[in-house]
């Protein structure tokens, strides 16, 4: 039954706002739900831009930026240890050919420390890389025929090292360790010949946890091109990888109650995915590989573009078959940067204060009805200094649209409310007297 929810999109939806799940966009039924964005609010306010490296924030997204250079105002003893901590709220409009709809979520986005080990650089953190998270109803006629639902994604908890092989050039490697779980509901109402509902229905749930290792491999480059111009380049890439997925499905009679939608049960059967092969399978993580560059001055401005590829068509499930759905290769150009009108006022706070914007274009990779479902961004942000050892926190607003009305589809228009904190303390100091 659940492999019908490609009917959904094509049908008048109803969904309530709620804030408890990492997404509310019905294109994360497919996979392993829509893919969160692995980088910081410093970075979504620049379109995405995450080539950009400094001594005084992480940069989740290559890991060769752990070994950024030391600070001048320091002598170039060392460099600070750098934490930093997000999250944000979305809000989404999901238009239809037959209505619309609000819904919202609010979600931790990331949780990152970087620590300075000489010419090497160490960090670990936690993200979500996916989420799951939708509540729908299949109508013909104003008569609910099919309700589906759908919660949970995949986390990732990463341990990278950088090292400096020179002041221009570092090199970096994280490994992460993906695990969660994805459940799916569908219920099918069934009436008499008059048109009510019978007092019996019939549910379907699935759930898979999911568990497994991948690695991401990173490059960064700097230099200064004349006396005040540096040039900043950097490309990641991350092979191939497999999920081990445990995977149940059960049968279920259930009574929902008229009034509050509650379902209660009445009795259940465990479907036999052992003799159907499925019990047990590997899901397929597709390769990665970014690369991006951009010029500036130090610490007043900067502007850069970055491209990203992923072999989307790579992806692969067996538990979950979707009807008129599939998978091509996946891709993203973003383009943004940063301003500082004076880097070094003590008279005015707001000349301290950074100033970023970008925007991007994607293709998810995901295809539905021959139809490509495409997103469009466009962001603005600032970095608010705090305390007194390079410490910000950081503002961040993004509004886009993902997918489309044609063949019946659903539009996405979304506004998204970002923070962060940035914070940078001196851990290790070496002794000048005995």
């Amino acid at each position: 039954m659940i492999k019908k929810l490609v009917i959904v999109l094509v049908a008048f939806f109803a969904i309530q706002s709620y804030g408890q799940q990492g997404t509310a966009s019905p294109y994360s039924f497919y996979g392993i739900g829509t893919l969160k964005f692995k980088g910081t609010v410093e970075n979504r306010s620049m379109g995405g831009l995450s080539i950009y490296t400094d001594s005084i924030h992480v940069n989740l997204r290559n890991p060769a930026a752990y070994a950024s250079p030391n600070l001048t105002v320091w002598n170039k003893e060392n460099r600070p240890i750098k934490f930093s901590v997000g999250a944000s709220n979305n809000s989404t409009t999901l238009n239809a050919n037959s209505g619309e709809a609000e819904v919202s979520s609010t979600t931790f986005d990331y949780l990152a420390l970087s620590m300075p080990l000489g010419k090497f650089g160490f960090g670990f953190g936690l993200v979500p890389y996916s989420a799951v998270g939708y509540k729908l109803e299949d109508t013909n006629e104003d008569v609910i025929t099919n309700r589906y639902s759908g919660e949970g994604g995949v986390n990732r908890a990463f341990l990278g090292l950088g090292y400096s092989i020179s002041d221009k050039l570092s090199v970096g490697v994280d490994m992460n360790y993906n695990f969660g779980n994805i459940q799916n509901t569908a219920i099918e109402f069934v009436y008499d010949d008059e048109g009510n509902l019978v007092q019996y229905q019939s549910r379907e749930s699935n759930r898979s946890d999911l568990s497994g290792l991948n690695f991401n491999i990173g490059l960064t480059y700097r230099t200064m091109i004349n006396e005040k111009l540096e040039l900043q380049a950097g490309l990641t890439y991350s092979p191939k990888s497999d999920l081990s997925s445990i995977n149940e499905r059960s049968f279920s009679t259930i009574v929902i109650n008229a009034t509050s939608g509650q379902e209660f049960l009445v009795n259940e059967v465990d479907g036999n995915l052992e003799a159907e092969g499925l019990a047990e399978t590997n899901l397929t993580l597709p390769s990665r590989f970014s690369f991006g560059a951009g010029i500036g001055k130090p610490r007043a401005w900067f502007v850069g573009g970055e491209y990203t590829r992923q072999n989307t068509s790579e992806f692969a499930n067996p538990i979950v078959s979707i009807q008129n759905s599939n998978f091509e290769n996946a891709s993203n150009v973003s383009f943004g940067g940063f301003f500082i009108p004076d880097y070094n006022s003590f008279g005015s706070y707001w000349k301290r204060i950074t100033y970023r914007a970008g925007f991007y274009f994607e293709n998810t990779g995901l295809v539905i009805n021959d139809e490509t479902i495409n997103e469009f961004g466009i962001s603005f942000g600032v970095g608010l200094p705090v305390g007194n050892v390079f410490s910000n926190a950081n503002l961040g607003v993004e509004f886009g649209k993902r997918g489309t009305t044609n063949q019946n589809l659903i539009e996405e228009n979304f506004l998204s409310l970002k923070i962060s904190l940035s914070l940078n303390d001196r851990w290790f100091e070496k002794r000048k007297y005995n």
